[in-house]
């Protein structure tokens, strides 16, 4: 299940048109789930993806699938480190930010609206989405867009086709590895 969720899920990121993704994994025992995430980073981190549980509650975790490169840049975008700060974050490296996201989801049953920082989502719409309370937004794809909507729309499509082509691959027998573009 763990493949064919990075296949369906994760594919934008996998073709490096994302920054990360986010995908529910229902697990038997701690064990088999440690495993995944060996096995999958032992496999992925060469091509600059890396995964990590986010929370994990019971037999369920969050799991969130990024590129290091990606992400890096994306906390480093105009506005972004001052607005992680105004939200608890006291530092704004990758590895501490990862760390502090892990621990806001311990802390809240409900996802942290800054999530959307650290799935590649633009800032204007993350705030948006906050000042709106998650309505009266211009139009919805893989988020709720307040800014650009021309945009977000042609990346929607783009993520669309991707994930139709990357299944369509994979079902032809393209494994996880050859679908995966290098960092």
């Amino acid at each position: 299940m763990f493949e064919k969720y990075l296949v369906e899920l994760c594919s934008p990121t996998l073709a490096s048109l994302k920054t990360a993704s986010l995908f529910n994994f229902s697990f038997s025992s701690d064990l088999e789930l440690e495993q995944q995430l060996n096995c999958w980073n032992y496999k992925l981190n060469q091509k600059g993806i890396f995964i990590v549980v986010l929370r994990k509650k019971e037999h369920h975790a969050l799991v969130y699938v990024f590129r290091k490169s990606k992400l890096k840049q994306d906390l480093n975008k105009p506005g972004v480190r001052c607005f992680l700060k105004s939200c608890g974050y006291m530092e704004t490296d990758l590895d501490s930010a990862i760390q502090q996201l892990q621990g806001r989801f311990c802390e809240m049953d409900e996802f942290p609206h800054e999530i959307g920082l650290f799935l590649g989502y633009p800032l204007w719409d993350v705030v948006g989405f906050i000042e709106n309370e998650g309505k009266n937004c211009k139009c919805v794809g893989c988020w709720k867009v307040y800014c650009n909507e021309c945009e977000a729309k042609q990346t929607f499509a783009k993520f669309k086709k991707c994930r139709d082509v990357y299944w369509r691959l994979y079902n032809n027998g393209r494994s996880i590895l050859q679908l995966t573009v290098a960092a």
